[in-house]
């Protein structure tokens, strides 16, 4: 009998199995941490390292606790550690407590060979269990996953914890993450039962110039067709998966203006989809800003793509109906996961909703309804409700 419903999702699952030590830390030394890995890495990769370009490497090397050695991941008070492969960067003098002896001697990037890495911790258990929860009961037939580590990872996840009870088949047969710009690994992918399979896929991680890329992650396009029997039977339905700049550390200019570059080209990409003939798009994911901020009015206002929250009947997850917010505790501010429809899907589209139960919400979990399985806050899922819509194929 063919299905004649779809039901698409986004959830940002916050990292399956890993998630760098730094982003489990308060958000002034998370920023820190994640500003100095950043820039370290790209002065790593000059040409002639300046006396100007060596000091700033020992100041980001001090902010990183990694003067005096290359990191201990069991210290608990270090977030990174330094990969050196060939060649040598620093002189370590002994009987420096403070590291204030310390100097490159690397003369640039040919005399040596190494990077930082970010240390990561396992995620706990329960948490990984609660993440797959929301996957399943959910139930979408395509699923936009934000933050996955890589496609093994999200494959394993998915092999592991997404079974059907009865066959003991994998609910999601079809992965598939492309590497993006992020450095931290923190890439978006897509899911997708048996009756979906992958048709094709874009990725947009190059668009921009060299050194000044758009997508913070990527804005990959993942393409299938709606299977036969269905009234759109052989058409194409485009995915676009995103995650745009967070505000992590500050809602800076230079942090708006990136969004809003990134909408703008999202915008530009559907643009391009829909004159090539393409009527069947979602563009989803976690946009990291507000439906009324600067940065998104490229994308939905300048677009004729709808927000799922303007679907009827919409659940949105909260008993007191006073929660719009898609992340921790729900509030106005914190709408910043989105599943934009284009015209034709909207057309079809017979409910939609947010999905909060894999959220804590609040210091003691309960602003709104969340699994018996949470216990705790470090227990929940992510801090990320769930979106879905269900468009009809009849």
């Amino acid at each position: 009998m063919v299905q004649q419903t779809i039901r698409i999702a986004t959830y940002n699952v916050e990292n399956l199995f890993s998630r760098p030590r730094a982003m489990n830390q308060p958000e002034p030394v998370a920023a820190a941490v994640l500003r100095a890995h950043a820039l370290i890495n790209e002065l790593f990769e000059l040409e002639v390292y300046t006396p100007a370009v060596k000091a700033e490497m020992l100041v980001l090397l001090k902010e990183l606790n990694l003067l005096r050695d290359d990191g201990d991941v069991t210290r608990r008070s270090t977030f990174a550690i330094l990969r050196r492969i060939r060649g040598r960067l620093l002189r370590r003098p002994q009987n420096d407590p403070d590291g204030s002896l310390v100097t490159v001697v690397a003369s640039g990037r040919a005399a040596w060979t190494g990077w930082v890495d970010l240390i990561k911790d396992r995620i706990e258990e329960k948490a990984i269990s609660n993440t797959a929860r929301v996957i399943r009961e959910v139930a979408a037939d395509i699923v936009g996953i934000v933050e996955a580590e890589d496609r093994l990872t999200l494959a394993r996840f998915t092999d592991s914890l997404l079974l059907d009870p009865v066959a003991g088949e994998p609910l999601y047969p079809h992965v598939m993450v492309i590497d993006g710009n992020d450095p931290r690994g923190i890439d978006v992918g897509v899911l997708s039962t048996g009756p979906y399979p992958l048709g094709m896929m874009r990725s947009h991680i190059d668009d921009g110039s060299f050194g000044d890329r758009i997508f913070s992650r990527d804005c990959p396009e993942y393409w299938f067709v709606f299977p036969a029997g269905s009234a759109l039977s052989g058409q194409q339905l485009v995915v676009l998966v995103n995650h745009f700049k967070s505000k992590f550390g500050g809602n800076n200019p230079a942090s708006i203006a990136r969004r809003k570059r990134q909408s703008k080209q999202v915008a530009d990409i559907y643009a391009t989809l829909r004159t090539a003939g393409i009527d069947h798009i979602a563009v989803l994911g976690d946009l990291n800003d507000t439906p009324n901020s600067e940065a998104l009015q490229p994308l939905l206002a300048d677009t004729d793509l709808t927000d799922i929250a303007a679907v009827q009947p919409f659940d949105d997850g909260d008993p007191d109906e006073d929660r719009p917010g898609t992340f921790g505790n729900g509030t106005k501010s914190s709408k910043i996961d989105y599943l934009l429809l284009s015209p034709t899907l909207f057309a079809r589209a017979t409910g939609a909703g947010i999905f909060r139960k894999g959220v804590w919400g609040g210091v003691n979990g309960d602003l709104f309804p969340h699994f018996d399985t949470i216990e705790a806050d470090h227990e929940a899922g992510s801090d990320h409700a769930a979106l879905y819509v269900d468009i009809s194929l009849d």
